[in-house]
């Protein structure tokens, strides 16, 4: 315990000119406290600001020689040492306490002094005081930002509702976009310089409309102010303040917003409605600000019917599995190659419900993984059905999401369905979206390198759409391109998106693997495709997404 005590012992600083002053107080506090002395306010200020000495509290004589207690008070106030050090001043004289007041004192001993009892009990009150104090100010605080804390931003929020309950505030929830790959690409040193640069905007535009911010996760900043829908200054002031940092085309702060005027809503739901609207602008491309209305309500409301009747719709199969045929054109006739399977919902009250409208929201939920398995059962167990009734073993690949790739077990499941069902891995392929491959390489190529091993086919699915570079793709372990539907919907001869299609195909072609076009709906576009090179075509033009059953009409053309 004495090691202990002697680790966390605080020392008293005691500046008189007086020796037997000194002297005095030393004796009363040296039982309790290591002590420092100093005869003048010069030695005292180099005492302080030597760090190692870890000075807790400073008894500051007021009337002094060469350099006053008062000189010393005004030193340490310019320095910023006061905000960080208790000082209790030394004085006979009553009419000096408010001058020291202003400078940064925090108590009185007045000459001649009170009981040893009584100033041991100021000295120790003043110590813990301000230690509690600093506490306090460490969790109210964010230590990069100097925003407050989430904890004591709402705390603070809601006293500002409090104070003026009629006055109109808007809850604003402020992010930047792909801060994690800025963090990835120039360090955290550098992006620690973004995030302090984000909170100097914020805070420039709540001095022009008032209110408070604080820093609520790694890049989300979340403010309380009456801007009464002003939200372009914080754009504007963020956008200026980042502007020695980033690029312009780095600079991408979205802003969501939500406004109640009536305070209908706890402080809490306001925000989350704000979140929402900002997370909603991930899917827009260009779009800074947007602004919760009651079409995005409704939608929460959609939403929240979709995750509730989630773990049902699994168990009743309301899932559907259909397959798109995909032909390869290489030949003089189109020649069925494989299937892609895709899933529907059908709701028993909803009826039926797109993909693009659950399977997003199930990624953020991290429930896709549960769909995505019972896809793939469902996908072996139809690959072996064929097999047994036509006698023909049509290869299927199922969609792989970076929320599965992050399992660790995923490669044995896939083992385990294709081992069941009697299937060679060859016929049961996957598809791994393009983005994937840029949120942690090398555990994916590991992943992919694993499941390529064991005989199955990979394909970059929505080539195209994400963000790898030409040098990542030399490094991927894939099988074939997907190219991504958005190169073929607007492709004419010779224009610009068929000479890009064109690029692709011959990258393709230098990597040794065949391209897949998906989202072929026309004629032309078949034939501009063929012309060019594509190996293998799914789309519309041959056939939507269709039951098992009705694909029988293709075995002709396997």
């Amino acid at each position: 315990m004495k090691n202990a005590d002697k680790l966390f012992e605080r020392a008293v600083l005691i500046v008189d000119d007086e020796a037997t002053n000194r002297a005095m107080l030393a004796n009363i506090l040296e039982g309790e406290y290591k002590i420092f002395q100093a005869a003048d306010g010069r030695e005292a200020l180099d005492i302080i600001r030597d760090k190692n000495n870890g000075v807790s509290l400073v008894l500051l004589d007021l009337l002094m020689p060469n350099m006053s207690g008062f000189d010393v008070l005004r030193q340490m106030k310019e320095e910023g040492i006061s905000a960080e050090l208790p000082i209790i001043v030394l004085t006979s004289e009553k009419s000096s306490e408010i001058e020291s007041l202003k400078l940064g004192a925090a108590d009185f001993l007045t000459k001649p002094y009170d009981l040893p009892e009584v100033i041991l009990a100021r000295v120790r009150h003043a110590i813990e005081l301000f230690e509690n104090s600093k506490i306090i100010r460490a969790t109210e605080y964010d230590k990069l930002t100097g925003l407050f804390t989430p904890e004591f931003f709402f705390e603070f929020a809601e006293r500002l509702d409090e104070r003026s309950p009629q006055k109109a505030m808007d809850a604003l929830v402020i992010d930047l976009a792909r801060f994690h790959l800025l963090n990835q690409l120039n360090g955290r040193d550098f992006g620690d310089k973004v995030l302090k640069a984000m909170a100097d905007g914020i805070r420039a535009a709540l001095q022009k409309h008032g209110g408070i911010a604080a820093r609520y996760g790694a890049d989300v900043f979340y403010v309380y102010s009456s801007c009464g829908k002003d939200y372009s200054a914080f754009l504007k002031e963020i956008d200026a303040a980042l502007s020695s940092l980033l690029k312009s085309t780095e600079k991408r702060v979205r802003v969501g917003a939500f406004l109640d005027e009536s305070r209908a809503l706890p402080l809490v739901e306001r925000f989350d409605r704000a979140l929402h609207a900002c997370n909603s602008l991930r899917s827009k491309s260009g779009e800074e600000l947007c602004v919760y209305d009651q079409s995005m309500a409704e939608k929460a409301l959609f939403d929240a019917r979709l995750l509730k009747d989630f773990e049902s719709a699994i168990e009743q199969k309301q899932f559907k599995v259909n397959y798109q045929p995909k032909f390869d054109i290489r030949g003089e006739k189109p020649v069925l190659r494989s299937a892609e399977a895709l899933v529907c919902w059908i709701h028993p009250e909803l009826g039926r419900v797109r993909p693009d409208l659950f399977i997003p929201l199930f990624e953020e939920n991290g429930l896709v993984t549960i769909l995505d398995r019972y896809v793939w059962e469902e996908s072996a167990k139809q690959i072996k059905k064929w097999k047994d009734e036509f006698g023909v073993t049509l290869p299927v690949s199922v969609n792989v999401s970076r929320v599965d790739m992050a399992a660790p077990d995923m490669t044995s499941f896939i083992q385990k369905i294709v081992k069941e069902n009697g299937l060679s891995p060859a016929d049961y392929m996957l598809e791994i979206t393009e983005s994937a491959y840029t949120d942690d390489t090398s555990h994916i190529i590991e992943v992919v390198e694993n499941l390529r091993a064991l005989g199955h086919k990979v394909e970059m699915d929505d080539f195209g759409s994400g963000y790898s570079s030409l040098n990542m793709l030399t490094s991927m372990p894939i099988d074939a391109l997907k190219m991504d539907k958005a190169f073929i919907r607007n492709i004419k001869p010779g224009n610009k998106d068929m000479k890009l299609v064109e690029l692709v195909l011959e990258i393709a072609k230098s990597l040794e693997v065949p391209v897949v076009a998906e989202g072929v709906e026309t004629e032309e576009e078949y034939k501009m495709l063929k012309e060019a090179g594509c190996d293998i075509i799914q789309g519309y033009y041959f056939s939507k997404p269709i039951p098992p059953e009705e694909f029988k009409k293709y075995w002709g053309a396997a």
